[in-house]
Formats: C-alpha cells, sequence, structure tokens
C-alpha cells in the first residue's frame, strides 16, 4: 500500500500555493514544521502538529469520551464520519478507526478535498483495494461493478447522459416534443452534426443566414474548441459538434456578459433526491459585449470561462466574496447587485432556476436508472456533484448552458476557496461515510463501549438492494397507481423494512444540509411527476412522507426511531408484519 497522507500524529501534503501565493491553512513559515522527500524525489510538507485539537479535553481539562462520529438519528444505525473544514482539524479520531479510513487518490483529487479529508482523519493511499472513497473521474458504467458495497465514489453510471451536450440535447429536446416548449424551452435551439446537418441547412436557409451560431465539441471543457460563428462556410460538415443558437441579446453588467456556476448534490436518482447549493460563482467575460459579426471572433467577449478569459490582458481577479468587481463574483453579491442596483426579483429567477435543474435531472433518470441498476450493488456505492451552468438574456430569463459532471473544485483564488470549502466539506457530510466493516472485533467492542453506541461499523443489509416478496407486492401495487390520491396516505400506513431504510437514509441525510437547499423532494415536487418516464415506488412513497411530515419532522423521525428499535429495518426478505 502506498500511503501519501496522513498519519495519527500529523498531516503530510503537497506544498501548494493559492490565490495570492499563500498556503492554504498553516505555512512552513508559521509553524515548526518540515519538508521531507520521498524515495521519487517528490517534496511533501509535514505538520508536526496533532490532528486532534479540539474536543478531547473537557471544560476541566480532564478527558472526556465525547463521541468524535455524528451519531445516526436512528438506534441500531452506525455513525457518521464528520467531515471538518479544508483549514481546521476536528476531534481526534481514535487510531483503531484512522488506520481502516482510506482515501484513493485520483488524478484530479483538489487540494482542497485533500485537505479536508486529512483533516476529517482519512489517509490518502495511491494504491490499495482497501479504500473508502475516492473523487475522481467519470467511469464508463461497467466499471461501477468493480465497486465494493463498501466504497463511494463521486458518480452515477450513466451521468454522461446530462454531462454530454449532445446527450444532454437529445434528452431534453425528447422532453420538449413530449411536453412542450413552455415546460422544457430553457435550453437554445441546437443541432448535434454531423447526424442533423440536413436539418440543420434548412433552418438555415430559412433564417437567410442572419443569426449566429456557437459551435461547441460535445464532451469538451473549459471552452475547448468553442467558437462563434455566422458563415455556413465556418460549419464543420464531418467533424463531431453541435451546433446551437447563439444568445445574441443576454444581460449585460458593466457591459460585459455573464454565466452562473451552480452546484447540484444529488444523492439518488430512484427515489430522485436534489440539493443545490446557494452560492456558486458569476464568470464574467474580459472584454465588453458588442453585438456585431466583425467581432465574432474574440473569445475574450463572446466566452465566459474562466480558464479562457483569466489569460486576457483585461482581466481582473477578485479575491473579495462580497465585492462586486472583478471578473468573477459570487452569485450571493451577484443576487446583492441586481436587487440594490437594477432592482430585480431574484426571488423569482432563483424559483426558474431551481425549476430547470429539477427538469433536468428528469430528462436522464431512466436512463441512469437502468444504467445503476445493472452495474451498482449498493446504494451506498454513489452519489454526484454536477457543475450547471445558467445564463440570464436581456429579459432575465435563465437558459442552460450546459452540465458538467467533474466541475472543478480547484482553488485559484481567495473567493474560490471561500465558495467551494465549505461545499466540499457539506457535500460529504450530507452523502454520509460510515466506519469500514473491516474495524477487528475487539476494537469494535471496546469503542462501542467507550462511546455508548449500539454499533459502529457499516452495515450493508440498511443498503441493500434486493426486497422480499411483499415488498415487491407492495411496490407492483402502487407503481400501477397514477392519481396522487390513490397511494398518498396508504402508501406510508404500513412502512416495509426497505422503506424505513430509504426514509432513515434520507432523514439523517437532510440533517447534514447546512446551506444546501432540498428542491426534491418537497410538498410540492410531485407536480414533476408527470415528466417521468414512469411511475417511481419511491418517489410516490418519499412524496407521501414529505406531505405526512414536512411540516413536523419530529413526528416521522418518532416513527421510524420506534421501529429502528426493534431492527425492524434490517430485516432482509424474510416475511415481517408491516408496521
Amino acid at each position: 500500500m502506498d500511503v501519501i497522507s496522513y498519519n495519527h500524529h500529523g498531516i503530510v501534503h503537497r506544498p501548494t500555493k493559492i490565490g495570492n501565493g499563500k498556503a492554504v491553512g498553516n505555512g512552513v513559515s508559521e509553524d515548526p514544521d518540515y519538508t521531507v522527500e520521498d524515495d521519487k524525489n517528490q517534496i511533501f510538507h509535514v505538520s508536526k502538529r496533532p490532528l486532534c485539537l479540539t474536543g478531547e479535553m473537557g471544560a476541566g481539562g480532564d478527558k472526556t469520551n465525547k463521541i468524535p462520529l455524528r451519531k445516526s438519528l436512528f438506534p441500531h444505525v452506525a455513525p457518521y464520519v464528520i467531515f471538518h473544514s479544508y483549514e481546521n482539524r476536528g476531534v481526534c479520531l481514535p487510531p483503531e478507526v484512522t488506520k481502516h479510513l482510506k482515501w484513493r487518490l485520483s488524478t484530479i483529487t483538489p487540494l482542497l478535498v485533500r485537505r479536508t479529508l486529512v483533516n476529517s482523519g482519512f489517509r490518502l493511499v495511491k494504491k490499495s483495494p482497501e479504500w473508502c472513497g475516492t473523487w475522481g473521474k467519470h467511469m464508463k458504467s461497467m466499471a461501477f461493478k468493480s465497486l465494493r458495497e463498501s466504497q463511494k465514489i463521486n458518480h452515477f453510471p450513466g451521468t454522461f447522459q446530462i454531462g454530454r451536450k449532445d446527450r444532454l440535447w437529445r434528452n431534453l429536446s425528447r422532453m420538449m416534443i413530449k411536453h412542450g416548449k413552455k415546460e422544457f424551452g430553457f435550453v437554445p435551439r441546437t443541432y448535434v452534426l454531423p447526424q442533423d446537418l440536413r436539418g440543420f441547412r434548412q433552418v438555415w436557409e430559412k433564417t437567410g443566414g442572419k443569426e449566429k451560431w456557437i459551435v461547441k465539441p460535445p464532451a469538451s471543457a473549459r471552452g475547448t474548441g468553442i467558437r462563434v460563428v455566422h458563415r455556413w462556410s465556418q460549419i464543420p460538415k464531418k467533424k463531431p459538434v453541435i451546433v446551437q443558437q447563439y444568445l445574441s441579446k443576454p444581460m449585460l453588467i458593466g457591459g460585459a456578459k455573464f454565466d452562473l456556476r451552480l452546484y447540484v448534490l444529488v444523492t439518488s436518482f430512484n427515489p430522485l433526491r436534489v440539493y443545490i447549493y446557494p452560492d456558486g460563482l458569476v464568470r464574467f467575460a474580459s472584454v465588453k459585449y458588442r453585438d456585431d459579426i466583425n467581432y465574432l471572433s474574440d473569445r475574450f467577449m463572446h466566452l465566459t470561462n474562466y480558464s479562457i478569459n483569466k489569460t486576457s490582458s483585461t482581466y481582473t481577479s477578485n479575491d473579495s466574496v462580497d465585492s462586486c468587481t472583478g471578473h468573477k463574483w459570487t452569485i450571493k453579491s451577484l443576487w446583492s447587485y441586481l436587487k440594490e442596483k437594477e432592482n430585480v426579483d431574484v426571488a423569482k429567477i432563483w424559483a426558474s432556476v431551481k425549476d430547470i435543474v429539477v427538469k433536468t435531472m428528469i430528462s436522464a433518470e431512466s436512463s441512469i436508472n437502468s444504467l445503476t441498476r445493472a452495474n451498482v450493488s449498493s446504494r451506498y456505492c454513489c452519489y454526484e456533484l454536477f457543475g450547471v451552468d445558467i445564463i440570464l438574456d436581456e429579459n432575465l430569463k435563465p437558459w442552460l448552458l450546459e452540465v458538467n459532471i467533474s466541475p472543478s473544485l480547484q482553488s485559484s483564488s481567495p473567493l474560490d476557496i471561500a465558495v467551494k470549502g465549505p461545499l466540499i466539506k457539506t457535500v460529504f457530510n450530507v452523502v454520509g461515510y460510515q466506519v469500514p466493516s473491516s474495524v477487528p472485533a475487539r476494537d469494535v467492542e471496546e469503542l462501542t463501549k467507550k462511546y455508548e453506541l449500539d454499533t459502529l461499523c457499516l452495515d450493508l443489509r440498511l443498503h441493500h438492494i434486493g426486497l422480499g416478496q411483499m415488498e415487491k407486492n407492495k411496490q407492483n401495487l402502487y407503481c400501477h397507481q397514477r392519481k396522487r390520491e390513490d397511494y398518498l396516505e396508504e402508501i406510508i400506513e404500513d412502512l416495509t423494512p426497505d422503506d424505513v431504510r430509504h426514509l432513515l437514509a434520507y432523514e439523517d441525510e437532510i440533517t447534514q444540509l447546512d446551506c444546501f437547499e432540498r428542491i426534491f423532494p418537497t410538498k410540492n415536487t410531485h407536480e414533476y411527476f408527470q415528466f417521468f418516464d414512469c411511475q417511481r415506488y419511491y418517489n410516490a412513497l418519499f412524496d407521501a412522507w414529505e406531505t405526512a411530515y414536512g411540516d413536523n419532522r419530529a413526528k416521522g423521525i418518532a416513527r421510524l426511531q420506534r421501529l429502528c428499535q426493534t431492527k425492524f429495518h434490517l430485516t432482509q426478505g424474510a416475511k415481517f408484519s408491516p408496521v
């Protein structure tokens, strides 16, 4: 095993400078730290300070047995690892636990993610089959079969259905045809070439070549290969691209175009559970916009990608979270600016954005569910953080530009760190990592006694996909009931063990949302059921649960607690009495 970071007495990381040149956290000049060289002559920074800084001592200086893990709301459910900020080391986890908290590094694991993990007690490893988490690139669907039931990865199979620009358009176009432009007309008209070349030519000739179009590779990022065109000779005829109608009348601030990078967390596609982060990034073009065909080749004018505009001589950085200056703002700063300077109804825009996000996830959920069911063995294994790009036109209508399945979490400035640092910590706390079952029985016994727990390690039965016959019968019954009133009360009247497992995971999950906003499920999201390809039992279950207990969560939680006290939620397949 190649352990490159974290031991119980210190933290090891590569010396990296961020933003204004200062290292995130404590630098060599501030602490009695030192650097070492590994066997490949790579330099690492070593902090000699112990991981345990807070929570170990009581008010009077005495050692306490305060649990360094987050307890579940429910009995006989293992506690969760507490994730701490990239800049603060948390309560010391016992070495009997930390030796089993292994995180597999990938080529794209960002610095902020690594520091968050190390501060939370994880060991970062390059080569070990015993890892329990990783942050990496999207894999082919078949590769998910190799995941163990106790391993968690930041992707679902099939999310390329919205992560690729061509697949995103195909899915939303299908929904637009089925449900109308009023519901799904939030994407600019798009053609996938060369397949749609004939149809695109007809539209081109119909408009007399007067419109502007933006050409994009179907699976690129950071603005690679994107250009704005207005002549037929500029259209690739054989190369795979998408050609999208250019929004020539965008909203401008200070004369410049801008777009919004939003962060959306999906913890499950069946049932659908979607959360949106209230803050994100506003990326400005570095040259003022002109609606003139003579300036179409100016990428600094027409594209808002940071990776492009940072190379512009006119680009101005912004290191302040609250400042409305420079070419990158926070979304919270944008909302403040629009309310105060432009008298804009920000709540209306935000509601439209959330509607776009939910519908976009629904457009691909059928394919993603099919691939997940075929390739993933446990509900514990997958979650996904999406980067959703939105642009506003001159009428303040939001348009979806693209969805990123590996949004950049790199920390190029203090502003990036201020947004992404808390985001990362909260994502990990929401998705819930539990202590792996590889901890020896003797250590488990001692730790459960010390911290007064009824269980310590991940119980795979909680995330089991298989159903007993009575559970299958119940699901078949309600999957064919299209009218909401037919299931709203009855579906939660008699809960099955599988129902309870889903609901307790959800209730534990939403205690950790912090700033994240839950946008699906809610008491009103049943209105989106018409857009699903088929009725989902679990969506109906959660709709009924939110209707019954959304305004009184304590009552619903108490009901689940009573069932968990008898270990009803751990019943597998065998006959049971619904309660």
